[in-house]
């Protein structure tokens, strides 16, 4: 195998705490001390080590991959990672290299973000210094954007998933809005400053801000609720109450861990505690849910939100991760009563109690749902970060401070009641619901609900569980006669484990090099002892461990291979007072793991220094520090020899190398021909067998001649004064050779090397003794370096190449020029080196104080290598390391293959490309690694082409696509659904909408009747018909993730869900204020009235809120006093008092002139959202045509966010025209050929000439690729337009 410069990781320092990310293409990439290492997450495996930080890496973030990707812009892993001196490097992962880096100052990188609103560039990233430093960097140039400067101190910061102008930041004491982050330039002001409280700890006071309300009534809740509510108050500090009680004292943020906002639902902000989450609304300023720690649990320590699904997962401190699903809680009226299933499903919409009193019991509350294992947690072994996977969000990642990452995978098992009282505690909670339907026919398989296929009727094959999404079901649930699938519960499965070196590492030790016997089966192996007395063996060439032994119970002192399957370990532990130590010597067989320990009978003496094994494995000898060494038989394993007392005690030893026994072999088998020639011996019994020579332990005798001619071998050894011994072992029998006399200059040798004619010898004091033993020449270089620790030649004939490990580095030195040609020294930039050996003929393995093990190229300066030269053991899915072109071509054609007679999974013939010839090998690669069941899922979507697209996007990664095709694919379904239906074929809208109703009214809040219909009998008759006639989609809407992209049916529920949720945490007058309000422009006016009879007679507001009840509560029953009511609002609104203004034109029916108003005064998100809520379908889509409008101008350029919400108001055509404009001719092409699969677009000539368009366009586009028959199908279908081109081409 090849070895290639590498770093295999180890403990981690705890600087890289937070350093871990998991990236949209499926590559997980954490810090481990200097270096950022990157996992592919399916294989487990170490595919790429990067190294060039200086200091401890802090943070490692993956690029953002919401662009499009075409040939200019294509599918690349780029990664961003930073250190604690405040460098940032953003590294191209396939090569290995250095994209740009840039740094401010030595301020440590405390947070980094790559923004989210790509469509202007993708190459922006935002880093967070302390103390409150907040920097926008181009990371294509490395040129700083714009700085900016807080006057709080800020710990972290987090941006707004729906909102990318609204950044949050943590700080000592208080959290910093801010609301106006823009790539054009620095936030104008230090954001709007919040501290977290209790109600009780507000001012009191007559004014408007007056708590007297939330205190005194509150709706009749008790007092002692509110005393868990959190408020974020503004403005100033608070101040603790005069009683001096816990509870009235401002929350500490000292101890908050992490903040982030919400991905499932907007305008929620979490905070996390050790012993808590709280979850704050940011419309109501108060803490709307609250996740207590279990008396007994483990602390937590970070928390994932999810977006697909309302679910937190949390890490403990423990080393387990907690899954909890978000649900409806039950009223404190019914205690006993049994929760719904829907309510594990995180809706609000099992309202109970009568005519709106179950509305003031509703809480968040996060069921914990499933929980990994505990983990044995040291001082040494801690739980560090974990990463969840952006695609799926149902793979997590954990990382161990001690290196070691454990893959954990959420699936579900059928819910079985008869075996709850056999499981664990949690499941005493109603199950939840898998998405889709159960199929009789898949067995155990489940599919979301199918139609027919738009292409041609087939069996639809079991729908792959990619997403967390596929395990459990819709967040709401929109009417009784909603299907869901089966009950199910969540469990974690353990799918993988990766360790690094353990902890302490001590020693390393390469086994036997590659020779070209061993050729076919050799692995480069390196073993690695610990401290705790722990053996590691690693393949240099994958990174991979290969096999772990926990064998000895003290410090290992060294390791010493015998053959590619066995290896000698010894520890000792670190002397006593008299010198002595208990050694321990073990030989270890990795085949099968047996140890046999020698010498166990031997109590306290001498540690041993070192064993070495002689070339020919026939014997080893065992040195000690203070006492005289031992020679042994290795084949039987036996003593021959143990030195007298008064022998010498040693200080360095080394066995001849083989080749001089090999010329002694050959001059004996001269001498054997010499004599069979003169008749004494035959000439068959002079031919050795030389296979014998590298078995592994022992000889395979042949005549007697030859086997004591192989027998004997030779080592030397010094001893403290420097004299060179030559000893000869020859069977059972040491020979003593001669004596050399030290060589002048030379102090106490330490270490000895010899290859081939050449023996090195170094001392104590740097010095290096080069003795040429044919041609009896010695030199002595003087490296003044101090104390030599060890020589080795590299491996290979002819190579001569001298590593030299000092105290303070390791060099590489040419013996026969006698040069040094490099070396690593260990100071501040670069760890202290503790051993090295040589992992190939030109690759030094390195192993340092930090815990890694390092393989450099022979100059010291490469320790990572472009993964096209490296060979992983296991192939890897992952289509970013394609090429432009493959990748490409690779994506078309698993979305849209129409010009061939059946779908398949391999590109042929058609991709004719000379300047790129391997790309169909390339691709088909990629392709069989596809997972089987998505392969013939693909084969046979009942969707076609938005649904393949769909699978391709989650593939690839590619989060622009992902949630391109998951609003396209379920508005394709409406609309084809809608022009099916015979009662709304010929509506404008894409599904039935409501009215919009007083849900306060008495009478079942879940009955669809109550919720489409007004009062009118005969109207809700009508109503009744048509949900029994109407074949509308039933499928949930999107979740609530895609906020005003839902239904308006479904937005409109959440809407009421959240604002019933607010009337119920109402804890203040300004919130009461706020929550009627909101009641008044969502149509809710009895519940508005209510409130504002709330009021207090000591606030200032009293009379007036008092009058605005008397006007809400007569309006609806006179329209004649509407133009006066209309000249009012169009006054405040001049005068700018907007709100109130927006309010009354709400009161008289008036929601499009408000929208129309709020979107002049440029408050467009508040606009969505009433036009959402309360307007017909066909005057809601006339708000958001003109916020379309709004985010394709230059200023704002969010045309992405534009051409969903198209999408979303079934504007396929319009949508078309955008993706040409914005040149997008693969997306425009696949979305016109999955419109005319579910055949909603018209048939008129504007349509067909906007298809022209595209399909010749995409037609360059494929050929530009090498797809010569993709060329010619589209040129077909683009007609009129195709025939100038298509005669240009001829066809094999």
């Amino acid at each position: 195998m090849n070895v290639v410069p590498k770093t295999i990781g180890g403990i981690l320092h705890n600087l890289n705490k937070n350093a871990s990310d998991w990236g949209w293409p499926s590559l997980l990439a954490y810090g481990c001390q200097t270096s950022v290492v990157v996992v592919d997450t399916k294989t487990v495996q170490i595919i790429q080590t990067l190294e060039k930080h200086k200091s401890h890496v802090t943070r490692v973030k993956w690029a953002r991959e919401n662009y499009h990707h075409t040939i200019e812009a294509p599918y690349t892993l780029r990664l961003a990672s930073a250190d604690n001196s405040g460098h940032i490097i953003v590294w191209d992962v396939s090569e290995a290299c250095e994209r740009s880096s840039f740094s401010e100052g030595n301020k440590p990188v405390l947070e980094m973000e790559w923004l989210s609103t790509q469509d202007a560039s993708h190459d922006l990233l935002v880093a967070l210094h302390p103390p409150y430093s907040i920097i926008l960097w181009n990371v294509a140039t490395g040129t700083k954007l714009w700085k900016k400067t807080f006057t709080d101190n800020i710990l972290s910061m987090t941006f707004d998933p729906f909102e990318p102008t609204n950044l949050t930041l943590l700080g000592n004491d208080c959290i910093l809005f801010v609301n106006d982050f823009s790539i054009a330039k620095a936030p104008s002001s230090n954001g709007r400053k919040f501290y977290i409280t209790c109600p009780s700890s507000i001012p009191s006071s007559s004014g408007s801000n007056s708590a007297s309300t939330g205190e005194k009534k509150n709706g009749g809740k008790p007092k002692g609720a509110l005393r868990r509510v959190r408020l974020l108050v503004g403005d100033s500090k608070p101040k603790s109450s005069d009683n001096g009680s816990s509870d009235t004292d401002p929350i500490s943020l000292n101890d908050c861990i992490q903040l982030c906002y919400l991905q499932s639902c907007r305008h929620h902000l979490l905070l996390l505690y050790t012993r808590e989450i709280l979850i704050l609304d940011l419309e109501i300023n108060q803490t709307v849910g609250t996740i207590p720690m279990e008396r007994t649990g483990s602390p937590f320590q970070m928390v994932y939100p999810c977006r697909q699904r309302d679910v937190l997962v949390c890490m403990h401190e423990n080393g387990s991760i907690s899954v909890r699903v978000r649900r409806n809680g039950q009223s404190s009226n019914h205690p006993t009563s049994a929760v719904t299933p829907i309510d594990q499903l995180g809706s609000f919409s099992n309202f109970q109690g009568e005519a709106g009193t179950g509305f003031d019991q509703l809480e968040i509350i996060y069921d914990l749902r499933c929980q990994s294992d505990p983990l044995r947690v040291t001082k040494h072994v801690r739980a560090f970060s974990i990463a969840v996977c952006l695609c799926t969000e149902r793979s997590i990642a954990l990382v161990m401070s001690d290196g070691r990452i454990l893959f954990w995978n959420l699936i579900t098992i059928d819910y079985i009641p008869s075996t709850i009282s056999n499981t664990h505690s949690q499941l005493v909670l109603t199950p939840l619901f898998s998405p889709g339907y159960s199929s009789d026919s898949n067995g155990e398989f489940e599919f979301l609900p199918p139609i027919k296929s738009p292409q041609k009727s087939q069996v639809a094959a079991p729908y792959p569980k990619l997403c967390l999404s596929d395990l459990i079901g819709h967040a709401q649930n929109l009417g009784n006669e909603t299907k869901h699938g089966h009950e199910v519960i969540l469990k974690f499965v353990l799918t993988g484990l990766l360790s690094g070196v353990g902890i302490m590492p001590t020693v390393i030790r390469m086994c036997p090099p590659l020779t070209t016997k061993n050729l076919t089966y050799h692995q480069p192996l390196v073993a690695v002892g610990t401290a705790t007395g722990l053996v590691q063996v690693f393949n240099v060439s994958s990174g991979a461990l290969v096999k772990e032994y926990n064998i000895h119970i003290s410090n290992i002192r060294g390791i010493e291979w015998i053959n590619l399957n066995s290896f000698f370990s010894f520890s000792h532990p670190n002397p006593n007072n008299n010198g002595l130590v208990r050694n321990e010597l073990l030989l270890l067989d990795l085949q099968t793991g047996r140890t046999t320990p020698l010498r166990k009978e031997k109590g306290e003496e001498s540690p041993i220094e070192a064993v070495k094994v002689s070339h020919l494995k026939l014997y080893f000898i065992i040195m000690f520090k203070e006492k005289a060494f031992e020679v042994w038989d290795l084949k039987s394993c036996t003593m021959l020899r143990e030195m007298p007392t008064n022998f010498p005690i040693i200080t360095a030893l080394e066995w001849s190398p083989s080749h001089n026994v090999k010329n002694l072999k050959k001059r004996q088998q001269q001498q054997a021909l010499h004599e069979s020639i003169s008749g004494n011996l035959p000439v068959k019994e002079t031919t050795p067998t030389a296979s014998h020579i590298l078995d592994t332990v022992g000889v395979h005798a042949g005549t007697k001649a030859t086997s004591t001619s192989i027998s004997r071998e030779h080592f030397v050894f010094t001893d403290n004064n420097g004299l060179l011994y030559h000893f000869i072992v020859q069977g059972s029998t040491v020979k003593d050779g001669s004596k050399m006399p030290p060589e002048s200059g030379m102090g106490s040798v330490t270490c000895i090397a010899w290859k081939q004619d050449l023996m090195v010898l170094g001392d104590t004091e740097g010095n290096l003794n080069l003795w040429d033993i044919k041609g009896k020449i010695s030199r002595n270089v003087p490296t003044h370096r101090g104390w030599l620790k060890k020589l080795k030649f590299a491996p290979g004939k002819g190579n001569m190449r001298l590593m030299i490990l000092w105290n303070d580095g390791v060099d590489i030195w040419d013996t026969n020029a006698i040069t040094r040609i490099s070396g690593l020294r260990g100071n501040k930039e670069s760890f202290k080196v503790l051993d090295s050996d040589w992992a190939s003929s030109d690759k030094p393995v390195v192993l340092t104080e930090d815990g890694c093990l390092r393989v450099y190229d022979v100059e010291f300066k490469a320790t990572c290598t472009s993964l096209s030269h490296s060979v992983l053991p296991e192939p890897v899915f992952c289509p970013h390391l394609l090429t432009a072109k493959a990748g490409l071509a690779m994506k078309y054609t698993i979305q849209h293959q129409a010009w061939n007679d059946s779908y398949t999974l391999e590109l042929s013939s058609e991709y004719e490309t000379p300047e790129d010839e391997n790309i169909i090998e390339l691709v088909n690669v990629q392709m069989n690694l596809l997972p089987m069941e998505i392969q013939s899922y693909l084969s046979a979507c009942p969707y076609g082409t938005a649904q393949r697209c769909l699978f391709a996007a989650n593939l690839f990664g590619d989060e622009a696509e992902m949630n391109f095709w998951t609003v396209a694919l379920y508005y394709l379904k409406s609309e084809q659904a809608r022009l099916g239906c015979i009662i709304h074929k010929n509506s404008t809208e894409l599904a039935a909408t409501p009215s919009t109703s007083d849900i306060y009214l008495p009478g079942d809040p879940l009955d669809p009747m109550h919720i489409a219909g007004g009062s009118d009998l005969l109207n809700l008759i009508d109503k009744k018909e048509e949900a029994i006639k109407c074949t509308c989609l039933k499928e949930p809407s999107l979740d609530c993730c895609y906020d005003a992209l839902c239904t308006n049916q479904s937005y409109k529920r959440y809407q009421l869900e959240r604002l019933c949720l607010h009337d119920n945490k109402r804890a203040t007058y300004a919130h009461t204020k706020k929550c009627a309000e909101s009641l008044m422009l969502l149509g809710q006016t009895d519940r508005a009235v209510q409130l504002f009879l709330e009021t207090e007679s000591e606030n200032d507001s009293y009379y007036v809120d008092l009058l605005r009840a008397c006007l809400v509560a007569t309006i609806r029953s006179s329209g004649a006093s509407q133009s006066t009511i209309k000249l009012v609002a169009t006054s405040l609104i001049a005068n700018g008092r907007l709100s109130e203004g927006v309010q009354l034109l709400c009161l008289i029916d008036k929601g499009l002139d408000a929208c129309r108003y709020l979107q002049t005064y440029g408050q467009w998100n508040q606009a969505v959202w009433l036009a959402k809520a309360t307007l017909s379908y066909a005057e809601c889509c006339e708000v958001l045509k003109r916020w379309v409008d709004y985010l394709c101008t230059p200023t704002v350029n969010q045309k992405s966010l534009a051409i969903l919400v198209l999408l979303s108001m079934g504007q396929f055509r319009r949508v078309l025209e955008l993706l040409m404009s914005l040149h997008y001719y693969d997306r425009a092409a696949m979305l016109a050929e999955a419109c005319s699969e579910f055949g909603v677009l018209p048939e008129d000539k504007v349509t067909r000439s906007i298809l022209e368009k595209i399909y010749i366009e995409y037609a360059r586009y494929l050929l530009s690729l090498g797809n010569k028959k993709g060329y010619g199908y589209f040129c077909n279908k683009a007609a009129e337009k195709a025939k100038k081109v298509i005669t240009d081409l001829e066809w094999s």
